[in-house]
């Protein structure tokens, strides 16, 4: 195994900081607390108490959903092991690295913060298999597609209507960690009205989900830090998976290929070429790496041969009876069955009102029984699958503590 390597910020900027802080400078790309822009305006108005981003972390912490981000899949499926990755973890990891570098660069970390618990709180169980499976059952309905960062929007500002900031939903829409820049530059400032075009282009447009772009320089951080906390991560949860012995695999980049260098000198490079800036930078030898090592993950981690096959042989079919059930039985009307008892109700229960009119009422069919399959964890997919289809040859076998 190499030397690992952590470097520093450098002297200059240090002593840039420190005095930036001594005398009180204070970021102007920041984002403000009492700019923060609601649907209910007079609701959750920002106080010393509870800042205003400070009650979107409340707010999205407090949810039902939250809590399932304990169970749902982050990479690795099919594993009894309380060491690999969940979505729980991930998104703390996320709000951890963005966190450090807002703070060096005086943004707003209670924004970050909010973005970061939110960004997954819409992704399916069985990680980005799960969502490209909902999104074929969507597609062949509808016509629309499935995105967990656009549904993630939806849990917060439709389905349980929490009247999350604009500036924190823009955030979660625009996360994606899939899609890599070198700089990351946000555009002005919008309304809901310009939001909401946004976010309903991302339905019908398959480009669309590429380009966009965030509002605030906090969400730009937190992009990046999407990407930040999964790619040395993924790495440390194969090798716990027993899929390779060590990192030796993989080739040395600029910034190394261990978890702790990955993380350590991005935070590094992208604050010595972000600092002062109204854009996050990354220095163009640590963006070239990012690009290598993403490809590198996805060649020797996420297209393991064992694992999609028990994806596209199980999972995926799993996902398309369930939801053709699902679908039959909410248009029966029948409100014995599980899709009223284990989500409509579930909804009424934990929503802000709608007024006159129910989540039912408002909502198509497709798009209800999307809602209840993407909020669902893996272990209840699985059971429900098994209550749904008790005579199906499709079965998912975990392997447990005790296998080599």
């Amino acid at each position: 195994m190499s030397q690992r390597k952590y470097y520093d910020l450098s002297k200059e900027l240090q002593e840039r900081i420190l005095e930036d802080r001594k005398n009180g400078y204070q970021n102007p790309y920041r984002a403000r607390d009492e700019e923060a822009i609601r649907r209910k305006q007079d609701w959750d108005r920002n106080k010393l108490l509870r800042p205003a981003y400070i009650r979107d972390c409340e707010k999205i912490m407090h949810t039902p959903y939250y809590n399932r981000y304990a169970d749902k899949t982050q990479v690795f499926s099919f594993y009894k092991n309380d060491d690999i990755t969940r979505r729980a973890l991930h998104v703390q990891l996320v709000s951890r690295i963005a966190r450090n570098i807002g703070l060096l660069m005086g943004l707003n970390v209670d924004l970050i913060e909010a973005i970061a618990l939110g960004h997954d709180i819409g992704h399916t169980p069985f990680g980005h298999a799960g969502e490209r499976y909902l999104n074929e059952c969507l597609k062949e309905h509808t016509g629309r597609y499935f995105n967990h960062n656009v549904h993630s929007v939806r849990v917060l500002d439709g389905i349980l209507n929490r009247n999350v900031s604009l500036q924190t939903l823009d955030g979660i829409l625009c996360h994606n960690g899939e899609f890599a820049m070198q700089e990351y530059r946000p555009v002005g400032m919008g309304d809901f009205s310009d939001f909401e075009k946004k976010y309903e282009k991302c339905y019908v447009d398959e480009q669309a989900i590429g380009k966009l772009v965030p509002y605030t320089l906090e969400a730009c951080v937190v992009r990046i830090c999407d990407m930040i906390a999964y790619l040395g991560k993924d790495r440390q949860d194969a090798k716990r998976a027993n899929l390779m012995e060590d990192d030796s695999i993989f080739d040395e980049q600029a910034f190394g290929k261990s978890n702790p260098e990955i993380i350590n000198n991005l935070i590094v490079n992208i604050v010595e070429n972000s600092y002062g800036k109204d854009c996050i930078v990354m220095g163009n030898e640590y963006y070239k790496a990012i690009k290598a090592t993403k490809k590198e993950n996805y060649q020797k981690i996420y297209f393991n041969e064992v694992v999609e096959k028990t994806y596209k042989d199980s999972i995926r079919p799993m996902f398309h009876l369930m939801y053709e059930k699902l679908l039959a039985d909410l248009q029966s009307g029948n409100e014995n069955t599980i899709i009223y008892k284990h989500h409509i109700h579930f909804v009424k229960e934990n929503t802000a009102t709608y007024g006159n009119e129910s989540y039912l009422e408002l909502t198509e069919s497709n798009q209800i029984v999307v809602d209840f399959m993407a909020s669902m964890t893996d272990d209840y997919f699985v059971d429900l699958f098994t209550y749904l289809f008790p005579d199906s040859k499709y079965e998912i076998k975990y392997i447990s503590y005790f296998e080599e």
